[in-house]
């Protein structure tokens, strides 16, 4: 459904650190850099990107808004989560653990990135 999803950041080597480790603990190599200085991260289902807001106006958070990046288990989310603290985000929500949702039980891990950015690791429990 989505081809690529960005995000503004004031100080695009900051969150480039904080993006490097925290998608590294998901398994996805570093960022790759552009002549514009905007970052990608490349996968085959589709594009993360890192950039300065256009307008030159400072970037900030979307009220309301969640970037969900999925996790192959509960540890990679775990993983996700303790990189991103050690790299200059904050914890937000409830600590990483087990939820009930109406799909079924999923364990989340929250974050907010150094511009606030509200972010999510998600890992679908099997039904079994």
């Amino acid at each position: 459904m989505f081809s690529h999803i960005m995000v503004g950041a004031n100080d695009v080597q900051k969150s480039k650190v904080f993006y490097d480790a925290t998608l590294g603990a998901l398994g996805y190599e570093p960022a790759v850099m552009d002549d514009k200085g905007r970052c990608f991260y490349l996968s085959k289902s589709g594009v993360f990107a890192i950039t300065k807001p256009i307008d030159g106006e400072a970037a900030c958070h979307g009220n309301g808004s969640t970037i969900g990046f999925s996790a192959d288990n509960a540890a990679a989310a775990d993983a996700w989560h303790a990189a991103g603290l050690a790299s200059g985000g904050t914890a937000c929500e409830d600590p990483p653990g087990v939820r009930e949702g109406t799909t079924g039980k999923i364990y989340l891990a929250y974050l907010r990135d150094p511009d606030g950015n509200k972010l999510c690791a998600l890992h679908r429990l099997s039904s079994d």
